[in-house]
């Protein structure tokens, strides 16, 4: 499987630049670079999610089977914080990276450079390098999924912040505890829900499909998917209209703020609710109501690598050294 803007030449003189490999909490994804946005990707194993040593084990063991050039670094894209200054990842749901430095002690261990962002940065990566917001200076990227995260790319390269913690609008940011739906001038009270993070009323509460579900649940008594209710909004459904159009409200507040913040020109959209086209011209269209700027095109789009961003993404930090 290739993943590659382009198609890949696949001649012996054409070598390869780096490995590549995406940490999710289920699976690792293996394959190598040769070059900004080309990646095939070779292999796929299950995560040793309690091991740090069954974790390096494992990553020397792709490494090996698919050896090319034993000079060649390892980027990775994992899930979780990277913070650059120590190293270390916190993932909540692959505890093995707790209290190590990922990449020194990973590096050591393969003997080669370790790169290594978590997914969001990634994604933003290559949005804005090779995807929708190549030809943007200022590239800030939001995840849609069971959360909220984001990333920020400025002239092609990531801004890593204090503690790996960079355009994470879904933390901080406190949604209004009042929504007035514009179309009838209904005002609906929003309680602070609890965060995961140890706050209250963090835009992640209500931002992301679990936020949709929670949302629903306030508004109408009824336990549904996000999947159900956006199907339902889609299709007409008066309740699930009502719950959407006060996520457009509530939401389009902070992330506005957040692109005037940044100076972003275009937001690519991960996660899984970036492929619910509706859903993200709606929220672009009222976060382009609340900008400071006037934008005359799409600000907020759905991204190109919804699949594979990590990889695409870590191939662009490998091919910046």
């Amino acid at each position: 499987m290739t993943v590659s803007p382009t198609r890949i030449d696949q001649s012996p003189q054409m070598a390869a630049v780096s490995y590549c490999a995406d940490i999710g909490g289920s699976f690792i994804k293996f394959g190598r670079s040769y070059g900004a946005g080309i990646v095939e990707v070779e292999e796929q194993v299950p995560t040793p999610t309690s091991s740090w040593t069954g974790f390096m084990d494992a990553i020397a063991g792709l490494i090996a089977r698919h050896e090319e050039d034993s000079s060649l670094p390892i980027a990775i894209s994992t899930a979780g914080l990277f913070n650059s200054r120590t190293g270390e990842v916190t993932a909540a749901n692959i505890p093995a990276f707790e209290d190590h430095d990922f990449a020194g002690e990973l590096g050591a261990f393969l003997g080669r450079r370790v790169l290594v962002a978590n997914d969001a940065d990634s994604f933003a990566l290559a949005e804005a390098n090779v995807g929708v917001g190549r030809g943007h200076d200022v590239v800030m990227s939001i995840i849609l999924g069971t959360g909220v995260g984001g990333g920020l790319v400025v002239g092609g390269r990531l801004v890593q912040g204090a503690g790996g913690v960079t355009a994470e609008w879904g933390h901080g940011a406190i949604i209004r505890t009042v929504s007035v739906l514009p179309e009838t001038g209904e005002e609906i009270s929003i309680p602070r829900f609890a965060c995961g993070c140890g706050q209250s009323g963090c835009t992640d509460t209500i931002g992301g499909a679990r936020g949709i579900e929670r949302l629903h649940l306030h508004l109408s008594g009824e336990r549904s998917t996000s999947h159900k209710i956006l199907d339902g909004w889609e299709q007409g459904d008066a309740i699930a209209a009502r719950t959407v159009a006060v996520y457009f409200d509530l939401l389009s507040e902070p992330l506005a703020f957040a692109i005037n913040i940044s100076g972003a020109t275009i937001v690519p959209v991960g996660g899984g609710l970036a492929a619910r086209h509706k859903l993200v011209a709606g929220l672009d269209a009222a976060v382009r109501q609340r900008t400071l700027n006037t934008y005359g095109e799409p600000l907020i789009v759905p991204g190109q690598y919804l699949k594979d961003g990590g990889l695409v993404g870590v191939s662009v930090l490998a091919s910046q050294l």
